[in-house]
């Protein structure tokens, strides 16, 4: 089966078995994660986890005070400590600003998670400033899961705290903590909050630094020059910057946009930009400024989904689109082969 990268591209050709070439080469990313830094093992997290109820008799008492001895002791049982209440950093950011009357912008949470996930506190010299908003953090997770879960809640809501570790205060915490809980409430915790749910947020965009390194070695070892642009930045002549400018953005030979995805939405974002990167294309032809070849490097099964989004993206690249598994043609088969140095 032919690539559409391989031949001279004709618009008005049958799409068919070119888009069937491509959904083959496409690399479902579902059931991988790129770890990054913020990556807790279990080991790290179960430590932390026994610091915590250690320190609170066993989480029978999860009180403030005994808490923060915890997390001072170990940083990451503040991570242990929101897992319990079932709330994200913003969440909890919120919530410790209404309840606290300490101002804590979810910048500030999200900052300081990571912070403890890939370093604890420990040996940091913290302002009181961040002290105080980090115990009132603290506080407010100690407070909220010793409520539990309201008894007249309305039958069509669901309480965040009604659930088999906080749903009757630190007395479900302690019975959990000391006795475990069936494998079926586990499953069902489990579907409530999707696994793997946080990290996934954590390392989206790492997700897509997978296809954007995997470029840069192609374009490295082939001793081609390039310039790859920061996240939303600006370049003139470009409402919206493409990943990489080949050799650069002054005098572009091509332009390569990169995406992985397992969502179509996402997909479709990106066809529309290669789309419009294809018009400019198209502009510079009709005028003074010199044409540029446009490449996308996509993966993931969001492009799948649609086959109309894939046959946008082969007409606006002229076929030049290329997966992880096709990656290392795109020099050979596009205008960058006439960029490598000679001898």
């Amino acid at each position: 089966m032919s690539f559409p990268f391989e031949i001279q591209w004709d618009q008005d050709a049958d799409q068919e078995s070119f888009i069937d070439s491509v959904v083959e080469s496409l690399r479902p990313q579902t059931l991988v994660l790129p770890k990054g830094p913020g990556f807790v093992p279990y080991t790290r997290f179960q430590e932390a986890y026994e610091v915590l109820k250690s320190h609170t008799a066993g989480c029978q008492d999860l009180s403030g005070e005994r808490c923060w001895a915890a997390v001072e002791e170990n940083g990451l049982a503040l991570v242990v400590l929101r897992c319990i209440a079932g709330l994200s950093p913003p969440e909890l950011a919120r919530l410790t600003s209404t309840h606290r009357g300490v101002a804590v912008d979810q910048g500030f949470a999200r900052n300081w998670d990571r912070k403890l996930r890939e370093e604890g506190i420990q040996n940091r010299r913290l302002s009181s400033l961040t002290l105080k908003r980090l115990r009132a953090m603290v506080e407010t997770a100690s407070r909220i899961i010793d409520e539990g879960a309201p008894q007249d809640c309305p039958q069509e809501l669901i309480h965040r705290l009604d659930k088999a570790d906080t749903q009757y205060g630190f007395e479900s915490t302690h019975h959990l903590a000391m006795h475990g809980a069936p494998y079926c409430v586990v499953l069902y915790e489990r579907f409530l909050g999707r696994p793997f749910a946080s990290h996934r947020d954590a390392v989206s965009e790492l997700i897509g630094d997978i296809m954007e390194n995997a470029i840069e070695d192609v374009l490295t070892r082939a001793k081609i020059s390039f310039r790859k642009t920061k996240r939303a930045e600006r370049v003139p002549g470009f409402d919206q910057a493409p990943d990489f400018f080949v050799p650069d953005e002054f005098s572009p030979k091509a332009v390569i946009e990169a995406k992985i995805t397992e969502d179509d939405g996402t997909a479709r974002d990106k066809v529309t930009r290669v789309q419009h990167l294809a018009q400019i294309a198209a502009e510079g032809e009709r005028s003074d400024r010199k044409a540029f070849q446009v490449i996308a490097c996509i993966d993931g099964a969001g492009f799948a989904v649609r086959r109309s989004n894939l046959e946008k993206i082969l007409r606006a690249t002229s076929g030049k689109t290329f997966t992880l598994k096709t990656l290392d043609r795109m020099v050979e088969c596009t205008v960058l082969r006439d960029l490598r140095p000679r001898g």
